[in-house]
C-alpha cells in the first residue's frame, strides 16, 4: 500500500500498489508528451536556422558575383578611356587604322565571295539530294501502302476462310503468337494472360503488365473485336469502348487498347494508331499489325517516368509511415485516457465505498453509544431496586414479606 498527499487539501489517500503504479504510469506519459512537444519545436528552430544560414550564404555568394561583375565593368572603362585616349595622341595612327580596316574589309570581300561560289555548289548537290529524298520517300509511301493494301487483304481473306464463330478467338490466338514471338527478347519480365476474372460481370480478352524493382510501370487491358463481312449486324469500334474502359477500371489498367478489325474501310483506323482518350481517358484504338508496336510505345513512355514512380512509391510509403505513427500516437492517448478515465472512476468509487464505510461506522457507534446508555440507565434501575419498591403497589406481597420478616425474628 502507497500513501499519496493531496496537493490541495492535504488529505492523505491510501492507495494500493496497482492505482500507485497507474498514476506514475500517467505522470510518465505526461512527461513524454511534453518532451516529444519540446523535440518538435527544437526541430523547427532547427530547421529555420538552417534556412536562414542558406540565405545568407545565397547572399554572400550574390554580392561577390556583383562585386566581381562590378569591377570587370570598372576595368572595361579604363581600357575604353586608355584605347580613346591612344587614338586621339595620332593623326597618323587614325589613317594607318583606317587603311587597315580597307585592307581587311576588302579580304574578307573575296573571301566572302568564295563562300558564295561553294555554297552555290553545296546548294546544287542539296537540291539534287534533296530530289533523291523525295523519290526514296516517294518509294517509301507506296511500298507502305502496297504492305497495307496487301494487309487489308490479308486480313479480308482470312476473315473469308473464318466461321463466324471462331473469328474472334482467332484474332486473339493471332495476337497471342505475335506476343509471344518476341516475349522473350523484348518483354522477359511481362505478365502477359487472358483475363479470366469476371466476377464483376464483364471481362477484358488479355491484360499486359510490367513491373521493376517491385514497382508496377505499365498496365494494359485488351480487347479483341472482329466479324465476318456477311453479318447481316455491323458493329462500330465505338460500341465496346464504355464496357472496355469499364474493364480496364475494375481490373486497375492504366491503359486501355481495342485491336480491331471492324469498320476494314474507315480510314481513320486504317492510316494507324487512333487515340481516343478525348472520349475515355487513355485509350487507343488499333490495328493488329500495330499490336506489337502500341505496347512498345507505351512501356518506353513508361519506363521514362519509372523513376518518378520509385520515388512516388517511396514517397507513398513515407506518408504510410507517418500515418501509422499517427495512428499509434492517438491510439496510445485513446488507451490512456481510457485508463485514466477508468481509474478515476474506480478512484472514486473506492472514495465513495470509504465514505459509506465511515457513515456505517458512525451509525454502530451511535449504537453502541445508545447502547451504553440503555445499560448505564438500566443499571441505576437495579441499583435502586428495593423491596419496598417492588411491593409499593402490591400489598398481598408486602404482606407476605413482612410474615417472612417477623417470622425470621422470632426463630432469632
Amino acid at each position: 500500500m502507497q500513501k499519496i498527499t493531496c496537493p490541495s487539501c492535504g488529505e492523505v489517500f491510501v492507495v494500493d500498489e496497482s492505482g500507485y503504479a497507474q498514476i506514475l504510469k500517467q505522470v510518465r506519459d505526461q512527461e513524454f508528451e511534453k518532451e516529444l512537444r519540446q523535440r518538435e519545436r527544437d526541430l523547427e528552430e532547427l530547421k529555420e536556422r538552417d534556412l536562414e544560414l542558406a540565405q545568407m550564404k545565397q547572399k554572400e555568394t550574390f554580392d561577390k558575383a556583383l562585386s566581381s561583375r562590378e569591377a570587370e565593368i570598372s576595368r572595361k572603362d579604363r581600357e575604353i578611356e586608355l584605347l580613346r585616349a591612344q587614338l586621339g595622341n595620332s593623326e597618323t595612327e587614325k589613317q594607318l587604322a583606317v587603311s587597315e580596316a580597307l585592307q581587311k574589309k576588302e579580304r574578307e570581300l573575296s573571301e566572302k565571295a568564295t563562300q558564295i561560289t561553294e555554297l552555290r555548289s553545296l546548294l546544287s548537290g542539296k537540291e539534287t539530294e534533296r530530289q533523291l529524298k523525295e523519290q526514296a520517300l516517294q518509294k517509301q509511301y507506296e511500298d507502305r501502302l502496297k504492305l497495307k493494301d496487301e494487309q487489308i487483304e490479308y486480313y479480308k481473306d482470312f476473315k473469308a476462310r473464318q466461321s463466324t464463330k471462331m473469328i474472334g478467338e482467332s484474332l486473339e490466338q493471332h495476337c497471342l503468337n505475335q506476343f509471344n514471338a518476341l516475349r522473350m527478347t523484348a518483354f522477359p519480365r511481362a505478365y502477359f494472360e487472358k483475363d479470366n476474372d469476371a466476377r464483376t460481370g464483364s471481362k477484358g480478352d488479355f491484360i499486359f503488365r510490367e513491373a521493376a524493382e517491385g514497382v508496377e510501370f505499365i498496365s494494359i487491358m485488351f480487347e479483341m473485336k472482329n466479324e465476318m463481312d456477311e453479318t447481316a449486324t455491323k458493329h462500330k469500334n465505338e460500341d465496346f469502348l464504355k464496357e472496355l474502359d469499364k474493364d480496364r477500371r475494375e481490373k486497375g489498367c492504366e491503359y486501355a487498347v481495342l485491336v480491331s478489325l471492324l469498320e476494314i474501310d474507315n480510314d481513320l483506323y486504317n492510316n494507324g494508331i487512333v487515340d481516343v482518350s478525348y472520349k475515355y481517358e487513355k485509350m487507343y484504338v488499333i490495328r493488329p499489325q500495330f499490336f506489337i508496336p502500341i505496347i512498345t510505345l507505351l512501356r518506353n513512355a513508361a519506363l521514362n517516368s519509372l523513376q518518378y514512380r520509385q520515388e512516388l512509391e517511396v514517397t507513398k510509403h513515407q506518408q504510410i509511415d507517418l500515418l501509422h505513427f499517427e495512428e499509434n500516437m492517438n491510439a496510445f492517448k485513446d488507451g490512456f485516457a481510457r485508463n485514466y478515465r477508468l481509474a478515476s472512476d474506480r478512484f472514486k468509487t473506492a472514495i465513495d465505498e470509504i465514505d459509506k464505510t465511515i457513515t456505517h461506522l458512525q451509525k454502530t457507534k451511535d449504537a453502541l453509544l445508545s447502547s451504553e446508555n440503555n445499560l448505564r440507565l438500566a443499571n441505576n434501575k437495579a441499583e435502586d431496586l428495593s423491596i419496598k419498591k417492588l411491593t409499593k403497589n402490591a400489598p398481598s406481597v408486602k404482606e407476605k414479606f413482612d410474615e417472612l420478616k417477623e417470622n425470621s425474628a422470632c426463630k432469632s
